[in-house]
């Protein structure tokens, strides 16, 4: 094992925050089309079976086929030149979803903002963690988490706001000729292109914790992995159905927001933006304490805490589509997503304090691969089965809220397990 010395708290806090923005870039362009996806659907003429095709699709394909080819390249190669190049693949992408004349095409192009969105936050998560000491990880995924959230927010604020402007015109004639979804897309491509310039001036820091040289061959780094099967398999497995909850969230609220409560974009767009903002804030808090605090502890696993907790929460807020009213539907929303955020960000903290540095990005890069076959990819389409078993598209909501219960209980269980599992000695103890 190889230290090289970390900087201080506050040097790593630019940098983290540079980061932070980025990321924030990325998950707004990345979930900007759920948004306006009703527009686009009457444009185009589509069903709901093809919009959870272009959004699960669109998100599974290129987790599944890049991710950990791009977690190989984050473990062996500069990280900061690989996030400006899959920046601009997202910003392609969302340049192309505002020109898509077809179903396609609109897959496509939502395959290039999910694949430079994600490649690009296992990126920063390892960038993160050799910005900083293991004991402040926490704090430090903490500050890319709520760029993260902020994106996810802005998603649906910025979106829904451009959207409400393009609808009444109020924007300039050159984006008049195109339908308000569209042009929704091309505005959010050009601020992509200006916040993703600040990159150019990040440095790549020193590695740490280093078990294999970073040119290790790759079947000497896959039985690192491999050898930690016990704990990382329900570890991911938990993680992997807390995705599938929030996916079938992120894509079906907004159609169950107009079909059974009739409200469009702009009226929503807003309200539940702040909502995932504050409910991501609160979640990442709660989240970087609980892993920093369980880190410290004695309990096997204790890191893991939170995790557990959060899930177990997660599962009544899975009720929110069939809530009776909005406010009760943004009130169980509102404690999904804060159950997401807290899992995500204990889930972050352990990969890179119970993993060597050269396990990470290969570590996050399967886990994306295969929570995007299985979360992206599967929970939308597996709403729409549920939905037509149960009588057609006008049992959305009651689908929705099947499909997120039953996955929502199975993180419990995960987490549970892999708390078990966990190595007693962080990073140097792998599990067979």
């Amino acid at each position: 094992m190889t230290h090289t010395a970390s900087p201080s708290f506050a040097r790593a806090l630019g940098p983290l925050l540079l980061l932070a923005l980025t990321m924030a870039v990325g998950f707004t362009t990345m979930g900007s089309f759920g948004v306006v996806q009703e527009s686009a659907k009457i444009e185009l003429g589509l069903s709901d079976s093809a919009l959870g095709m272009i959004q699960g699709l669109g998100a599974a394909v290129p987790l599944v086929l890049f991710s950990i080819p791009i977690g190989v390249l984050v473990d062996r190669y500069n990280r900061v030149r690989l996030m400006i190049l899959l920046g601009s693949v997202w910003t392609i992408g969302t340049l192309l979803t505002a020109f898509a004349p077809n179903i396609p095409v609109l897959v496509a192009a939502r395959m290039l903002a999910g694949l430079g969105t994600t490649g690009a936050l296992t990126c920063a998560l390892s960038l993160c963690a050799d910005l900083c000491a293991p004991e402040q990880r926490g704090r430090a995924m903490l500050i890319v988490n709520l760029g993260k959230a902020l994106g996810v927010a802005a998603a649906f604020a910025l979106s829904g706001w451009l959207f409400g402007l393009f609808v009444a015109h109020l924007m300039p004639d050159w984006f008049r000729e195109l339908a308000p979804w569209r042009s929704t897309h091309v505005a959010l491509a050009m601020l992509s292109f200006v916040l993703l310039l600040p990159l150019l001036a990040l440095r790549e820091p020193g590695r740490h914790e280093v078990e294999s040289r970073p040119d290790a061959p790759f079947g000497v780094v896959a039985r690192e992995l491999w050898s930690r099967r016990s704990f990382l398999g329900p570890l991911f497995a938990g993680q992997i159905a807390v995705v599938m909850a929030d996916a079938a969230a992120g894509v079906w609220v907004a159609p169950v927001l107009s079909r059974t409560y009739g409200l469009q974009p702009q009226a929503f767009g807003g309200w539940i933006g702040a909502l995932i903002f504050g409910a991501g804030i609160v979640g990442a808090v709660l989240g970087g304490a609980s892993a920093d605090l369980g880190h410290k502890s004695r309990m096997r696993g204790g890191i893991l805490i939170g995790a557990v907790i959060a899930a177990g929460l997660g599962v009544p807020a899975a009720l929110f589509p069939v809530m009776p009213g909005v406010t009760s539907l943004a009130v169980m929303l509102g404690l999904l997503i804060l159950s997401g955020a807290v899992t995500g960000l204990v889930i972050s903290v352990t990969l890179t304090v119970l993993l060597p540095n050269e396990l990470r990005g290969l570590s996050i890069g399967a886990f994306i691969a295969i929570a995007g076959l299985i979360g992206y990819g599967l929970a939308p389409w597996l709403v729409t089965l549920v939905s037509a078993i149960l009588g057609g598209e006008q049992h959305l909501a009651s689908a929705l809220a099947l499909v997120g219960v039953t996955v929502s209980t199975l993180s419990f269980f995960a987490f549970l397990l892999a708390m078990k599992r966990a190595p007693i000695r962080a990073i140097t103890e792998p599990l067979r």
